[in-house]
């Protein structure tokens, strides 16, 4: 079996610079292998395009992963990749990122009991959560 894939949903305006460590570190450090996508929309797109597109994009993968930063009440992106994901029963869990912590806003969708530190160890353990959550792609 290949490794699970992941979409990674992030607040474009605020944690890019999160994004592009945790993603660059993703292979080096985790302890259980999986793959991102980067599947960030490169252009603004008509809000019904843009929905058609990351729905299809997260149907094609194994979890979603939040990265949780100190904006996410003004990230409705965010919120809209949660609400997609549990639609297609596709499992979520956040990191905190950049300063974030228990105390921080979460987006609406994601619960606070399914968010961790940035460790490997703990980004390890819950991918190998989300896999035992049984979701199959091709």
């Amino acid at each position: 079996m290949s490794d699970p894939r992941a979409f990674l949903s992030f607040d474009f305006d605020h944690n890019q610079q999160s994004k592009i460590l945790f993603a660059g570190q993703a292979h080096k450090e985790s302890p259980t292998p999986f793959s991102i996508e980067d599947w960030s929309s490169k252009t603004a797109l008509p809000q019904a395009v843009w929905e058609q597109q990351i729905r299809n994009k997260i149907n094609r993968t194994h979890m979603l992963i939040v990265l949780v930063g100190r904006s996410m009440g003004s990230a409705t992106g965010v919120a809209k990749e949660i609400s997609m994901a549990k639609a297609l029963n596709v499992p979520t869990f956040g990191i905190y990122v950049d300063g974030a912590s228990t105390y921080s806003t979460l987006p609406a969708g994601l619960a606070r009991n399914r968010v961790i530190a940035w460790t490997w160890s703990g980004v390890g353990a819950a991918i190998t959560q989300m896999m035992g959550e049984g979701r199959n792609v091709a």
